[in-house]
């Protein structure tokens, strides 16, 4: 009887050390449902092939939440991410589809309430100097007021979703530094890609305190920055100023989704 249970123990140590090399532990996520909530940057503005019925929130079927769903084919895909969304607005309006059977959830959220477009609207539109001001502002909010705000929504992700796999990504740097591009000054490129680290280290440490997996797709983004000559994310577009500083389908496929694949 003994050696029964020690085979069968060290069985059990055998298959779970197989689960981690292969992979196959987090097989469940792959297979039961999956909600994707966030931002924008969740939602793929910035990607076309907008999901008519998701109005204002623009859905994108190329944004890297549908495309991991098609690629996996989860048991359910509930798609709640919206444009302009903050954390409040997470809270709000798109936790309703989270239950004790989700096995995966993935979110984007923070940049806006952190005031990315009135950054990037001041850093166009102002000088160097209320550049840097503005982004000093926001790294104050980032922490002073984000991580409560954080707290409260992954908090509320968890008592929802007990039992998920839950990915948090962050924000890619936007410029590609020392490069000749027309545009924003140096300084203002430079200061940018450190308010982006800054708010991805903040995002990731509530997201660590939350026994979350961090997507950090700033390594995946390298190369296709704002002047890199292949870039990944949309520049001012004057005539659709909602899609400037947001990921092109190349940003949703090839930036944003291979991160959520390894997070998961």
């Amino acid at each position: 009887m003994r050696r029964s249970r020690f085979a069968a123990y060290v069985g059990s140590l055998l298959l779970a050390l197989a689960a981690v090399l292969t992979g196959t532990g987090t097989a469940h996520a792959a297979e039961g449902p999956y909600v994707a909530l966030g931002d924008s940057y969740s939602s793929g503005v910035g990607a076309g092939s907008y999901i008519s019925s998701s109005g204002d929130c623009k859905r994108s079927t190329k944004a890297y939440p549908y495309l991991w769903a098609a690629a996996n084919s989860p048991s359910s895909f509930a798609f709640t991410a919206c444009s302009g969304a903050r954390t409040g607005d997470v809270l709000a309006s798109q936790l309703s589809p989270l239950t004790s059977a989700t096995a995966l959830v993935s979110i984007t959220i923070g940049g806006n309430d952190a005031g990315f477009a009135d950054v990037m609207t001041t850093c166009v539109l102002q000088s160097d100097s209320s550049c840097l001001s503005r982004i000093n502002t926001a790294k104050a909010y980032v922490d002073s007021t984000l991580p409560g705000q954080l707290d409260s929504v992954y908090s509320a992700i968890s008592s929802r979703a007990p039992n998920a796999h839950v990915v948090v990504l962050g924000y890619p740097r936007f410029y590609q530094l020392g490069a000749t591009c027309l545009g924003l000054s140096e300084t203002k490129r430079k200061a940018i890609n450190d308010a982006a680290d800054y708010l991805d280290t903040a995002i990731a440490k509530r997201a660590a305190n939350h026994g979350f997996a961090w997507g950090d797709v700033r390594p995946t983004f390298t190369g296709h920055e704002l002047c890199s000559g292949s870039a990944w994310l949309h520049s001012l577009n004057l005539l659709n100023i909602g899609e400037s500083y947001h990921p092109t389908a190349a940003g949703q496929s090839g930036g944003y989704l291979p991160v959520l694949n390894s997070a998961v």
